[in-house]
């Protein structure tokens, strides 16, 4: 460890940086973000800006691909807030348990619809698009389209899609990526999902 007068030179040297990072993000726009990867939190964080643009005042929009064949905490919890919070469910279960492609293509078809009012309404300052990028990733979707309609929402509306295997047009199209990776997890070690924690 140095000593409190170095430490105090490192800060001061670092609140240079960071002040001079600051000063140059002189703009505003809605960002898209996209949050990816195989470890836990995706959908989590997402839900954490749905939070966060509320506390704002901000009204938001969420779209739920893939998980509706239960219900999560988050769907409670949000669900408590019908003037402030639009929430659409639109899965009927992971892939592997419903086993029908067809089904699966139509289902977020519907939900797509959903999604492309939120992403036309002004008044919406957040969408969350939990677990599209699975859709994607299967082809329920067409993903010009997709990528289309997030490109024509208002200028000021922030978009966040959640879930594994996000697409390298997504990625590339995105203001902010966050590749979540697994360190450890308690279901590989015969821990079942825990309510609160994973839904």
């Amino acid at each position: 460890m140095g000593s409190d007068s170095g430490y105090s030179e490192r800060m001061r040297r670092k609140k240079a940086v960071v002040d001079a990072k600051v000063a140059r993000a002189d703009r505003d726009k809605g960002l898209l973000l996209v949050l990816t990867g195989n470890g836990k939190g995706k959908s989590s964080s997402g839900f954490g800006m749905v939070a966060r643009a509320l506390g704002h005042g901000m009204k938001v929009g969420v779209v739920q691909f893939i998980k509706g064949a239960a219900s999560t905490g988050e769907e409670a919890f949000f669900r408590r807030f019908p003037g402030e919070v639009s929430y659409s469910v639109t899965g009927e279960g992971f892939t592997w348990e419903t086993q029908d492609r067809e089904r699966d293509r139509r289902v977020a078809e519907q939900g797509w619809e959903k999604a492309a009012a939120l992403l036309a309404d002004p008044e919406i300052g957040l969408v969350l698009l939990d677990e599209l990028n699975i859709v994607l990733k299967y082809s329920y979707l067409d993903l010009d389209k997709v990528l289309a309609d997030i490109r024509l929402r208002p200028p000021m509306q922030h978009v966040v899609v959640t879930g594994r295997g996000a697409p390298a047009e997504l990625v590339a199209e995105a203001d902010t990526v966050t590749e979540l990776s697994v360190v450890k997890h308690a279901f590989q070690a015969g821990v079942r999902a825990q309510k609160g924690v994973e839904y």
